[in-house]
């Protein structure tokens, strides 16, 4: 799901060098609730092409999160595996890496406030570790137009998270170039052959790399294994 950013303005230089504007709380809100029922489905992923510090990520975070808290607060380990899941589904690229950094400490501490609050003292420091290393591996800085790193010919390249049973995590890495770009039905040298549902064949893109399943209270594992 793309969603552009407008309205506010940081500053005259920021906004001539960079284009750079912001858009309302109350505006955000109201381009959300047309979908509504995705922002509040823990597994539904949104990508925000031009994050900022986070003005459509963080109410979209806070919605899924809220839903979190109703349904699996009860029990600790079930709440944060959601948290994972609603975590991990929230996507952005953003030009400025001070917006970048911005953006996910909003994130991270948006999490924070409601998981201190729920648990306190029972909070697990190496759950917190695991949500800033996915955040860090989600919200990129990179040209959302040419699909590249800045300053660089590299592309872009995001993580897939899956959460399997048992709390068991599958991490696939794939170039934005591919995902943007990409035709269920027609086959390239980077898409793999699959069987829909309804018995068509349908053709997703090719991870560049997979890993090994983790802990979700391990994540930090996949930094030796980049």
């Amino acid at each position: 799901m793309f969603i552009m950013t407008n309205r506010i303005i940081k500053s005259k230089k920021r906004v001539r060098d960079h284009g750079e504007v912001f858009t309302q709380e109350r505006e955000v809100n109201a381009m959300l609730d047309f979908v509504k029922n995705e922002t509040e489905r823990i597994e539904s992923r949104f990508f925000e092409p031009a994050c900022g510090n986070g003005n459509f990520l963080a109410p979209i975070l806070e919605r899924k999160l809220v839903v979190v808290k109703k349904k699996y607060s009860s029990i600790q380990i079930e709440f944060e595996q959601m948290v994972f899941l609603a975590i991990s589904s929230v996507y952005g690229v953003e030009f400025l890496q001070d917006n970048v950094e911005a953006c996910i400490e909003r994130l991270y501490n948006i999490f924070n406030d409601v998981y201190t609050g729920l648990y306190k003292e029972k909070c697990k420091d190496e759950f917190r570790k695991s949500i800033r290393f996915v955040l860090k591996r989600n919200i990129l800085q990179g040209d959302a137009l040419t699909l590249k790193k800045i300053d660089s010919n590299d592309y872009i390249i995001f993580s897939e998270w899956s959460l399997i049973k048992g709390g068991m995590v599958k991490r696939r890495d794939f170039q934005y170039a591919e995902l943007a770009d990409f035709n269920p039905k027609t086959p390239t040298l980077f898409s793999l052959r699959e069987i829909s549902d309804t018995g068509e064949a349908v053709f997703s893109p090719m991870p560049l790399k997979e890993f090994p399943l983790v802990y979700y209270l391990s994540i930090l594992d996949y930094e030796d294994a980049k």
